[in-house]
This record gives structure tokens, sequence and C-alpha cells, in this order.
């Protein structure tokens, strides 16, 4: 806070003559007490012989109502807005209850076999002959699966979960790439089943509890089946 002395000092209208006033930092809101006192101090240090008209009296009251008014009106919306968020993401958290049960594609870099096929997808950026790479924990090639020419978006693949020679594999988690040649490092994707749906905060948002996957923010879910 400093203090200025000024002869003819304005605020929103307000003109102060002849005083002394404490003034707020720059960049700082009025708030309905500084305005308040900055009207008491022309009341106190305006000229007895040339006293305030009542036209000014009641504009610069007007402004003062004015001023509680909107910094009402604004705390109302700031409340209003914290409202509508929280019940937008609660009706989102809800309406992807729906989805407990259903299968999903969401973008992994592995697959987690059980004994049963297991299904997956690439985004195809470049068209061109499709490869997909299986390997186990320690990075040995399992399986390749040559998914032939496919066109630019997202493609589907299964692995039954058998090695190149024909032999099934354990179940555990194997990592998957895809390439098609002028593209090694496509996004590879994963299905599994919605277990369950929970809000992560701002950062995050509504998630899904994928089966052998974890959780999965709901914008990247690529595909419902």
């Amino acid at each position: 806070m400093s203090t200025i002395n000024t002869n003819s000092y304005a605020v929103s209208g307000l003109s102060l003559t002849g005083s002394t006033v404490t003034s707020t930092p720059s960049g700082s809101t009025m708030t309905q007490s500084d305005f308040l006192q900055l009207l008491t101090t022309q009341l106190k240090s305006q000229d007895p012989t040339q006293p305030m008209d009542n036209s000014q009296m009641a504009s610069e009251m007007a402004q003062f109502a004015q001023l509680g008014t909107l910094q009402n009106i604004q705390s109302s919306l700031t409340g209003l807005s914290g409202n509508l968020s929280t019940n937008m993401q609660t009706s989102q958290v809800l309406n992807s209850a729906s989805l407990v049960g259903r299968q999903v594609l969401v973008p992994s870099t592995s697959l987690s076999y059980g004994g049963s096929a297991v299904s997956g997808g690439v985004n195809v950026t470049t068209a061109g002959d499709v490869v997909v790479t299986i390997k186990d924990g320690k990075g040995n090639v399992v399986n390749t699966i040559d998914l032939g020419t496919q066109q630019t978006g997202l493609t589907s693949f299964t692995w039954d979960g058998k090695d190149s020679s024909g032999n099934a594999v354990s179940s555990g988690t194997y990592n998957i790439s895809a390439s098609n040649g002028s593209s090694s490092g496509l996004t590879t994707y994963a299905a599994g089943s919605v277990t369950g749906v929970g809000y992560g905060g701002s950062s995050t948002g509504t998630y899904l509890q994928v089966a052998g996957i974890g959780g999965v923010p709901l914008s990247q879910v690529a595909q419902i089946n």
C-alpha cells in the first residue's frame, strides 16, 4: 500500500479534491470497502462553503450500489460454474458406468494372455503392409502377425496365443509393436473388458478400469464393442 497526495484523484467517477488517500496496488480490484473509504474521505475533505451537490452524491452512491451488485453477480456466477462442473463430472461418470462389461480398445504396448485368443489394434498412419511383433518379457520375439496391406486408420488383429512354431505359450503379459516399413513405431492398442469407472481429478477426468490393462482415461478409448 502506498500513500499519495493528489489535487484531482478520480476512481470510477469519484473525484477527490485536496485530500490524501491510500491507493490500492496497481492491478488490484477495488472492493466495496475501498469505494466507501474513498467516498468518506471525500466528504470529510470537502470545502464547507462548497459542499457536494445532491446530484453528484446520488451519482456516486449509485456507483457504490452498482459495484456491490456486480460483485454479487460475479460471486454467484463463480459458484454456478463450480456446480455445473461438478454436475457434469458426476453425469459423465454415471453415463460411463454403462460401459462396465463392454469390450474397449485402448492404447497399450502389451497384451495380457490368459489361455484364450486376445485382440488388439494398430493405428496405421501410412498405407502399407502392417506387421505386428509379439515379444516376451525378456525381449525375445514370440511371433509376428502380418496383417497385409492396410489403409490409414485403425485396423484390428487377433493373436491366438501361439508362437511362430504353432506352440501355445504360457499365460502372461507380452509386449507388442507394429510397423509398416516406412513407419516403425505405429501406435498399438489392446482390447479388454471394462470392470469399473472412476474419476481421477481434473488432470485425468473420468477413467475406465480395463481388465489386463489398468486405468485408462475415457478420452483415450479408440473403440467400444
